[in-house]
C-alpha cells in the first residue's frame, strides 16, 4: 500500500460560512484552524494547502469564559527599547476592529512560515452579519450545535 499524497493542482476547496455569534472564541478557533489547513479532510497532506476557505460572520458577537474577557492581554513590542505594549480582549472586542481577537486565535493555531501565511489568507472575518462573498455560495456549518460547549450566554461587560 503507497501513501496517499495529494498535489496542489488536485485541491478541491470549498466556501464555509460560519456565523460566530455567542460561540466560544478558543472551541471556534480550533474547528476554523483546522479548516483552513484541511486536517477534516481524508485527502490531508501536511505540505499542501488543501482547507477549505472560511468567512466567518458577527465576530464582534463572540465569547469569553472565564474573567478572560477583561484580563486576557495581548502584547505587542514596536520594535524600540521599552517598547512593550498590551491590550485587554475588552478593549479590542469593544474598540474598531473587534474581528482581530478571533484572526489572532486563529493565526497562532496555524503552523508559521510560508504555508501558514497562504492558508491564513484563507480566512475571511467580519464583525457585522454582512460579508461580500454571496457569489460563492458558501455553506453554513453550525459549530454550536456541535458540541454543547461551543455556546454560551454572552456576559461580556
Amino acid at each position: 500500500m503507497k501513501t496517499f499524497s495529494q498535489k496542489p493542482a488536485e485541491v478541491t476547496k470549498k466556501w464555509v460560512l460560519i456565523d460566530a455569534e455567542g460561540l466560544v472564541v478558543g472551541r471556534l478557533a480550533t474547528i476554523v484552524a483546522n479548516r483552513l489547513r484541511g486536517k477534516h479532510k481524508p485527502t490531508f497532506t501536511p505540505h499542501v494547502d488543501d482547507g477549505d476557505n472560511v468567512i466567518i460572520i458577527n465576530a464582534d458577537k463572540v465569547v469569553l469564559t472565564g474573567k478572560k474577557f477583561t484580563d486576557k492581554v495581548y502584547y505587542w513590542h514596536t520594535g524600540h527599547p521599552g517598547g512593550i505594549k498590551e491590550r485587554t480582549a475588552r478593549d479590542l472586542l469593544e474598540g474598531r476592529f473587534p474581528e482581530r481577537v478571533l484572526e489572532k486565535a486563529v493565526e497562532r493555531m496555524i503552523p508559521r512560515g510560508p504555508l501558514g501565511r497562504r492558508q491564513m489568507k484563507n480566512l475571511r472575518v467580519y464583525a457585522g452579519a454582512a460579508h461580500p462573498h454571496e457569489a460563492q455560495t458558501p455553506e453554513t456549518l453550525d459549530v454550536g450545535s456541535m458540541s454543547k460547549k461551543n455556546v454560551r450566554t454572552p456576559v461580556n461587560g
